[in-house]
């Protein structure tokens, strides 16, 4: 009962004070719809149907051609979700996104043309709400913001993780070989096994965006080549042209990446053509020499293999090409043939046949050289599994070697020191195999050299017997050797320099070409 008294006494305190007071009246108590309708502005209203519009004039006018941008492109027009905006504004994703886009000067790119500027100044736009003009509507920004962020992640995260460049595209179909009706086939020059972005990438691209882990994919992909980041420390303001294109090249070809590298091996034998020069390693140890490369007609192809087989004194077997360009010609001329120590062969009964004029020109038949002083493989052949018929050897033409250009041959790699690169191969151990194999390389008695019937009895048993005792014809490399036939116009130096070289085949500047759409000149 008390408290009901209680109660009772502060509500009549609580009216008397309010009483005291002068009453205000609410101004919004009698406000409609039509009261809105008079502060509603056009440029703040979001709708992902006029975004959608904007999208495709942006993809209208959209010129770029690099594959990500076709596949940004492709991604909008077929109706792709929003990345990254929503109906709350734009996710804190793109800011993730923006920080690693603007560091892209590093690497030597422009800002501009991966849209950078362009997409920091539509953010603030967005948060400062500095939509003023119907280019700047609140979804002509939004729509630039979606298109350009996915348009700049792709390129970069793609070109980061698999080059700006598709050497399969760009080596491969550069020198043609035959044009049919409909048909063209170009010569493969380009055989590395090299990582190239698939659907799967991209649809993982896509989900890191939906997952808000673009910052984690972005580090992710980044260049792991030590060689990478050590030509991109080369750069630096207002270098020469020349030498920052060249370093900027070098630095795309180091984003390649491949299963196989020579960093992965102790051992193995590198070629480089554009510097003519073989560099067999071991450790830190490198034994150098000089090379004859396939010509500018007939380029040496890039790739990996494994030497595995040393052929000493090696046949060899004339192509066709060399054939029908040369050899054909002299048709009927059995001193040519014997003096070049050429023999024609039935492919079918494998019987050696006159080198008429039908015989040379029909496929059925083929023309060998004999191995041994004089032929054009030199006496020492290094083979190693690969499907265009290249190899390493000796020459029986030396003098090309104090060329300053040596793109010689038809596709085959000749080297200075043939007998130096047979020790390095075979390793420790192996002198006995060395010694018959010096012997093999220089001896003037060789059945390979004397017909046999000119010989008497007991020369044929001495002949015979050093066969069989100094003569080898094939020696196993155990275990294979790692090779590696490259293509680099700036070499680093044990002294922390770079030995440049003339882009002799002319894949820089076809690299170069395609670089021009993010390089920062």
């Amino acid at each position: 009962m008390r408290s009901l008294k209680i109660l009772a006494f502060i509500i009549v305190v609580a009216c008397t004070l309010v009483s005291c007071h002068k009453v205000v009246v609410n101004p919004n108590k009698n406000i409609s719809l039509d009261d809105f309708a008079q502060i509603k502005d056009h440029r703040f209203a979001v709708n992902s149907r006029i975004i959608r519009s904007k999208i495709d004039s942006l993809i209208k006018y959209d010129h770029d051609s690099l594959a990500t941008d076709y596949r940004t492109r492709k991604y909008y027009l077929n109706r792709g979700q929003f990345l990254w905006i929503d109906r709350h504004g734009v996710d804190v994703k793109a800011d993730s996104t923006v920080k690693w886009l603007e560091t892209i000067d590093k690497d030597g790119f422009s800002k501009k043309k991966f849209r950078v500027d362009a997409i920091q100044r539509d953010l603030r736009f967005i948060r400062n709400l500095k939509v003023d003009s119907d280019a700047n509507t609140i979804n002509a920004v939004l729509a630039r913001i979606e298109y350009n962020l996915t348009k700049a992640y792709l390129k970069y995260a793609t070109g980061q993780r698999f080059g700006y460049v598709n050497p399969y595209r760009l080596m491969n179909h550069l020198d043609l070989l035959d044009q049919k009706k409909d048909d063209e086939r170009y010569r493969t020059l380009y055989d590395l096994k090299t990582d190239v972005p698939s659907k799967r990438f991209f649809s993982l691209a896509f989900r890191m965006i939906s997952n808000d882990s673009v910052g984690l994919f972005l580090r992710e992909v980044q260049p792991k080549n030590p060689r990478y980041f050590a030509l991109r420390d080369l750069l630096r303001p207002h270098m020469p042209a020349n030498e920052r294109k060249l370093v900027l090249i070098n630095m795309e070809q180091e984003r390649w990446r491949m299963p196989e590298d020579p960093s992965k091996f102790k051992k193995y034998v590198l070629v480089n053509i554009p510097s003519y020069a073989l560099y067999a390693v071991n450790g830190s140890d490198t034994l150098t020499m000089r090379i004859g490369c396939g010509s500018l007609k007939t380029k040496t192809p890039l790739l990996f293999s494994r030497l595995k087989r040393m052929d000493i004194n090696p046949k060899w077997y004339i192509p066709r090409s060399i054939i029908d360009k040369s050899v054909s010609r002299h048709a009927g001329n059995t001193q040519y043939f014997r003096s070049h120590r050429f023999e024609v062969y039935d492919k079918t009964t494998g019987q050696p046949v006159p080198p008429s004029w039908e015989a040379l020109h029909d496929d059925n038949h083929y023309v060998v050289q004999l191995g041994g002083k004089g032929n054009a493989l030199g006496r020492i052949i290094f083979r190693f599994d690969n499907p265009f018929a290249v190899y390493l050897h000796h020459t029986s033409t030396t003098d090309f070697f104090e060329q300053t250009d040596r793109g010689v041959s038809h596709g085959c790699v000749r080297v200075e020191r043939p007998f130096d690169l047979a020790a390095f191969l075979l390793g420790d151990g192996h002198e006995k195999d060395l010694r018959r194999i010096g012997y093999s390389m220089t001896a003037d008695i060789s059945p390979l050299d004397k017909d046999k019937s000119e010989l008497s009895v007991t020369e044929k048993a001495i002949l015979d017997t050093l066969q069989q005792k100094l003569i080898i014809n094939s020696v196993k490399i155990e275990p294979q050797i790692p090779l590696f036939i490259t293509y680099r116009t700036l070499l680093p130096l044990a002294n922390g320099s770079y030995l440049t070289c003339e882009d002799v085949y002319g894949y820089n500047n076809l690299i170069w070409d395609e670089l021009q759409q993010i390089i920062q000149v």
